[in-house]
């Protein structure tokens, strides 16, 4: 596999959005030369309280972190005694450098050196990130509705729907309700073809991200709006599009006062996606039957196979036209993830772009396992924006995790967007989608403090 960071729009996804150093204001320029302060003093505490000995505490830190980090590994890629041996090692490195600082006297020292690295990272972060606020999406006027027609599952999130009593405040705003209540599976898409047939203006769920995603490409087809309701588990589209994730009646205000946003779908086959779709070991692990009971154990008996015996379906990809070589991990999202955010677990300050993130991951040892906390340009790590990404395999069909749920779909497997497609009704005042960390960037803080 080709290795290493490929350049993209993705590395440089938010960078138009922050301020010059010349617009900075007083507050911004002192958090930056407050970070700076904070260095120097990690620095010059062990310099001064430990002379020499900070060196061998340098050492003993960097060979405990990298004794952690080959342990983890193990622990994730070999089964038996091994597996559990390496948690042992893992567990007691750190406990080993704590005991060593102690009894040479220099645990303050090191406790005191680690509390200003992070306090001087927090500082950093909030310096380059005040002021910017170009994340934010553009809202338009939202029309009345007329016929809203909604899809809740009361099974969705440990029984949010009922919790919160959404059927009845729903219906008291003039929306029809169509509860996935029966014991059979509900096609969704189906009800909801049937409902925009019938009339509706609208359509909405409160329910997980796939059940959001099959009615929103029934929304986008017809040219009516959506409308998300966060009753889900996780609900990662409503936190991308600023919604209240704590209350989810607070998202039925949109049928009262609304604005629209614009936002993309992504397609994978004939099939839409809000989030990402995922191929590879995540996609496999969900695919184990005993996952759904025991995702933990199923989780720690698959990751061998797939880490040290290579049993995973030889993936390979092409975005835009560029080879991504032979990806343990492939996650395609509709847009790219944050600059922090390698793995599609946080989230993305715009759904408008019109592009795909996409992040192929390859780790075959512990040495490049340790090299994705590199970030970005680490060794085992593809990164790049593409608006179509062509994946096969050796197999007839591969197993993909589409905005949480497992399908198997037959190769080559096409993932496109769809810039604009869908028209999503949000409440006009809600809490708002918080920004993405900005990445640190010395550089610019340098340039500030000045």
């Amino acid at each position: 596999m080709r290795s290493g960071y490929v350049v993209g729009a993705y590395g440089q996804a938010g960078s138009a959005e922050q301020e010059t150093v010349a617009g900075a204001d007083a507050a911004q320029r002192w958090l930056a030369r407050l970070s700076l302060v904070l260095v120097a003093v990690a620095v010059a505490i062990p310099a001064v309280f430990a002379g020499l000995k900070s060196i061998a505490m340098l050492g003993v830190g960097v060979a405990a972190a990298a004794v952690s980090l080959a342990a983890a590994y193990a622990f994730l890629s070999r089964r038996g005694s091994l597996r559990w041996l390496a948690l042992a090692a893992f567990v007691a490195a750190p406990v080993a450098v704590i005991a060593l600082y102690a009894f040479a006297g220099l645990l303050w020292v090191a406790l005191a050196a680690a509390a200003s690295w992070l306090l001087a990272g927090v500082t950093a972060r909030s310096a380059l990130a005040r002021g910017r606020t170009g994340d934010r999406m553009p809202e338009c006027p939202a029309r009345p509705v007329r016929h809203p027609f909604l899809i809740m599952n009361p099974k969705s999130g440990g029984g949010k729907v009922d919790r919160f009593d959404l059927k009845r405040k729903a219906e008291d705003l003039g929306a029809e309700v169509f509860l996935m209540a029966g014991p059979e599976p509900v096609d969704v898409t189906a009800v909801a073809e049937k409902a925009a047939a019938d009339g509706a203006d609208l359509l909405g769920v409160a329910g997980g991200d796939g059940t959001q995603a099959l009615v929103a490409g029934v929304a986008a087809e017809h040219g009516i709006p959506f409308m998300v309701i966060t009753a889900g588990t996780r609900n990662h589209f409503a936190l991308d599009l600023g919604l209240d994730r704590d209350d989810p009646s607070a998202c039925l205000e949109a049928l009262r006062d609304a604005v629209e946003l614009r936002v993309d779908l992504g397609t994978i086959g004939s099939r839409t996606f809000v989030n990402n779709a995922s191929f590879g070991a995540y996609a496999d692990v969900v695919q184990t039957p005993e996952y759904r009971d025991d995702k933990l154990g199923t989780t720690l008996d698959v990751l061998p196979g797939l880490l040290e015996e290579h049993r995973g379906p030889r993936l390979r990809a092409r975005a835009d036209g560029v080879e991504l070589g032979a990806p343990q991990a492939l996650l395609v999202a509709n847009n790219p993830y944050g600059s922090g955010d390698i793995a599609g677990l946080s989230r993305r300050p715009r759904l408008d772009r019109g592009i795909l993130g996409v992040v192929g991951v390859y780790v075959s040892s512990a040495r490049q396992a340790a090299s994705l906390l590199g970030g970005r340009r680490a060794g085992g790590l593809n990164l790049l924006t593409a608006t179509k990404v062509e994946i096969t395999a050796v197999r007839p069909e591969v197993s993909v995790g589409v905005d949480g749920e497992a399908l198997s779909m037959p190769t080559p497997v096409l993932c496109a967007v769809r810039p604009g497609a869908l028209r999503v009704r949000v409440p006009r005042h809600r809490p708002g989608a918080s920004l993405a960390k900005p990445p640190m960037d010395w550089a610019r803080l340098r340039q500030l403090a000045r």
